[in-house]
């Protein structure tokens, strides 16, 4: 024990069996203090003097070290987000390069990837993201319309978002809206509508009519007030990381004027029979989604999502499909269909401030064929439509052009070419009764390729002589 100096300030008392310690009370000109005895094990509180040489108990300022371990744990916290940020980023630039590979944007993206994903997840994390100026050009195919394509770095974002917030939506949506969903393509909804036509007409012996209808102008109509608030009303229910982070960029991404330093690649003769309605420069405020950007697909679902429910549930239509703004209702009674045609108007101008195209009502009894995207549905069988052949024989009769230019010798790029587009075209028409029409078509394949392929699988995939198409790059050295 410490003991105690006394008064006079040059000797000590009680040392080895007695300490006094102030405290931090004060009693009028004296303080408290606390006596420790080596005798007993009792601790005395009394009032000495100040002058008195006591001991003082140093303590640890703990509020500092408070302060430095909060801070600390900030950071960490910080640090694992960013973290996270940056291994999304790269699982989306994956995503985004698919089918992108050879084009001059990815390759620059590559040539710096982490820089860049860093440098991408840095202004995301730090709010000063920034989306870059699109590439217009006109689109003629299949039919004409204005297209904004974003810059790949946007692509990456766009994936970004996809991600994180597909399975939620996909989850909300109902069964029968098959646009841009995993394992719901185009020839999964024919196939269900047909199944509808069946069910209905309780396997093609009873009366069943088809109601199809069409969103005019659609992408160009949608409110982007309206989509927001739909889409912050339902992740306001799950409890999402970084609420705030992601509401200001999904606003950011719906919002953006995709006419503001538009890159323009297009002849003006493109522009003269493409009508105002139809165009994002005469649009009103705060419409108008771009049609080929990822998230436009998932947003377009979510707008419609209350629409298909209402159909459902309201209307009580059992037998209903929709693929982007292209639906199907199937109902025994005739009269009945045509009464939900006001309902169904009314309520898409009302919530949706859409409107429903009046020259494409389509009302027809089920043995009647229905058009539906590239088929012709019938009872027991389907048929693929004549422009879609007709488009088949045209990129055939480019590929051609393509390998005569090249002196009839093959290359990775046109090897390429040939294979994707030759096997999608096979493949779409495979779900059809079409093994004529596909031996017939592929006659008009120049001899010259058949060098290099060979058809297989009855005439449903082109397979490469050569095993891997990159041997056609040391083929032609």
């Amino acid at each position: 024990l410490a003991g105690n100096r006394n008064t006079d300030g040059s000797t000590f008392n009680n040392r080895g069996n007695n300490t006094n310690l102030w405290s931090s009370s004060v009693s009028g000109t004296n303080a408290y203090n606390r006596n420790f005895n080596w005798s007993n094990d009792t601790v005395n509180r009394n009032t000495n003097n100040q002058t008195n040489g006591f001991s003082v108990r140093c303590l640890k300022d703990y509020l500092v070290e408070i302060k430095t371990y909060l801070y600390f744990f900030i950071f960490l916290i910080k640090f694992m987000e960013f973290k996270k940020l940056i291994e999304d980023l790269f699982i989306a630039y994956y995503d985004a390069r698919k089918n992108k590979r050879n084009t001059n944007e990815q390759i620059r993206f590559e040539s710096e990837l982490e820089k860049n994903i860093f440098s991408l997840a840095e202004s995301l994390f730090k709010w000063e993201y920034k989306i870059s100026s699109s590439i217009f050009f006109i689109q003629n195919h299949p039919i004409k319309r204005e297209v904004f394509a974003s810059s790949f770095y946007d692509r990456v974002v766009h994936h970004l978002i996809y991600n994180r917030f597909y399975s939620i939506f996909d989850n909300w949506f109902i069964f029968d809206s098959y646009s841009c969903r995993v394992w719901k393509w185009t020839s999964f909804w024919i196939k269900r509508i047909n199944k509808f036509i069946k069910s209905c007409s309780n396997n093609y012996k009873e009366d069943s009519y088809i109601l199809k209808l069409d969103i005019q102008w659609y992408f160009m109509s949608i409110n982007k007030e309206i989509l927001f608030q739909i889409i912050k009303n339902k992740l306001q229910k799950y409890d999402i990381e970084d609420f705030d982070f992601w509401e200001k960029l999904l606003k950011q991404v719906i919002f953006h004027n995709y006419t503001e330093n538009a890159i323009f690649k297009w002849q003006k003769r493109d522009y003269v029979w493409l009508p105002k309605s139809k165009s994002l420069f005469f649009s009103g405020e705060n419409y108008w989604l771009p049609i080929w950007n990822l998230t436009s697909q998932l947003f377009s679902n979510i707008y419609l999502d209350w629409f298909d429910k209402f159909i459902k549930s309201e209307l009580k239509c059992k037998y209903y499909g929709r693929y982007v703004d292209d639906f199907i209702i199937i109902h025994k009674n005739k009269d009945f269909l045509v009464s939900i045609i006001p309902k169904i108007k009314d309520y898409l101008e009302k919530e949706l401030k859409l409107t429903l195209h009046p020259k494409k009502v389509y009302l027809q009894h089920y043995t009647k064929w229905v058009l539906f995207l590239w088929a012709y549905l019938k009872p027991y069988r389907n048929y693929i439509r004549k422009r879609t052949l007709w488009y088949f024989v045209k990129k055939i009769l480019y590929l051609n052009d393509l390998l005569k230019v090249n002196d009839n010798k093959m290359n990775y790029e046109i090897a390429l070419n040939f294979l994707s587009t030759i096997n999608s075209y096979l493949w779409m028409l495979k779900h059809y009764k079409s093994y004529k029409i596909r031996k017939k078509i592929l006659k008009f394949v120049s001899p010259y390729f058949w060098n290099y392929f060979y058809i297989s699988n009855n005439f449903t995939k082109i397979k490469s002589k050569y095993g891997n198409i990159w041997k056609f790059t040391s083929l032609q050295n």
